[in-house]
């Protein structure tokens, strides 16, 4: 990804903090394809949850259930695991990390959750996979110059998002969904690319417990704008939708982000990223299996050609 390995807008919480360079030279261990693995599965897997989330409970106030509980989990394991002083941070950085919790798990996840009640999650995923798209020209305004093969892999990012907005312009999806994921898109390479250049915790497990926290909040109160408390019965929420929600909380928050940190730490970054363009993969299969979503021919060119654009920015940035 442009970002140093920053994930997509999907259910997972966020590591927006300063990371230590991974080790190089070495031979790759089982336990790092293990916890790839991890990553590339249940990430993937995560847009398939929230389809199934969505379809008895309440877009934002689901969204907003699952961060709080998320957040505050990993904030008990923090302070379980180092103590108390783990969470303490200054006033900038809280509000920094709040900032960024807002962009990346309101404004990313929450858009994206509430696009998922009107399109498939496989479209979902391929139209998400075009952020590292807009985080190298985000870092172009900002007097950035990437490579050729940066602005190359950006444009034929574009020319697959360009496709994958067919079905919405022909009426097989609902165009409102489609544009809602892009603007998803847009906050989350917002959210990413301000993180590195705002005052966070020092902790990337502590900065995650506290993007979590907000953007919880976050959706909580946009929620109760949209009046999706009323009339909500918790009895008619389908177990499976119950089954959907403990599985984002528990293996797409809290399983995968403890692999993909440990991986920062561990592993490549070129091979952590990679990632990016598989996780599309992943879920445009899921949701085919499982749901039986449709592959269309602007699906499957649109889809192929944003992970070709995508994989040639994250191998081009990671050589630089």
């Amino acid at each position: 990804m442009a970002a140093p390995a920053s994930p997509t807008p999907r259910d997972t919480v966020t590591t927006t903090s300063p990371r230590l360079p991974a080790p190089t030279g070495r031979r790759i261990s089982g336990k790092v394809w293990g916890a790839l693995a991890i990553v590339y599965v249940v990430w993937g897997s995560t847009y398939l949850g929230i389809r199934i989330a969505v379809e008895t409970m309440p877009p934002f106030l689901s969204a907003a259930g699952r961060f709080v509980v998320a957040g505050l989990v990993l904030a008990g394991i923090v302070a379980w695991r180092r103590g108390l002083s783990a969470l303490r941070v200054t006033r900038a950085q809280l509000a920094s990390a709040a900032l960024i919790g807002v962009l990346l798990l309101l404004g990313g996840n929450g858009m994206v959750v509430l696009a998922e009640t009107s399109i498939p999650s496989g479209l979902t995923a391929l139209l998400i996979a075009v952020v590292p798209a807009w985080v190298v020209l985000l870092r172009a305004a900002s007097g950035e110059r990437p490579s050729a093969a940066t602005v190359g892999g950006v444009l034929i990012g574009i020319v697959g998002l360009a496709v994958l907005t067919v079905p919405g312009l022909s009426g097989d999806v609902r165009l409102g969904g489609v544009l809602l994921v892009v603007a998803a898109t847009v906050s989350w390479s917002v959210g990413s690319f301000s993180s590195g250049k705002l005052s966070m915790p020092a902790d990337p497990f502590t900065a995650s417990a506290y993007e979590m926290i907000a953007g919880g909040i976050g959706c909580l109160l946009v929620g109760l704008v949209r009046g999706e408390q009323r009339g909500l019965d918790l009895g008619a929420v389908s177990t499976r939708s119950w089954l959907a929600f403990a599985y984002l909380v528990v293996f797409g928050s809290l399983v995968a982000f403890t692999a993909y940190a440990w991986l920062l730490l561990t592993a490549p970054l070129s091979l952590v990223a990679t990632y990016a363009y598989v996780n599309p993969v992943v879920a445009v299969l899921l949701g085919s299996l499982v749901l039986g979503e449709a592959l269309s021919w602007p699906i499957v060119l649109g889809g192929a050609v944003v992970v070709v654009g995508v994989c040639l920015i994250v191998t081009t940035e990671r050589r630089r």
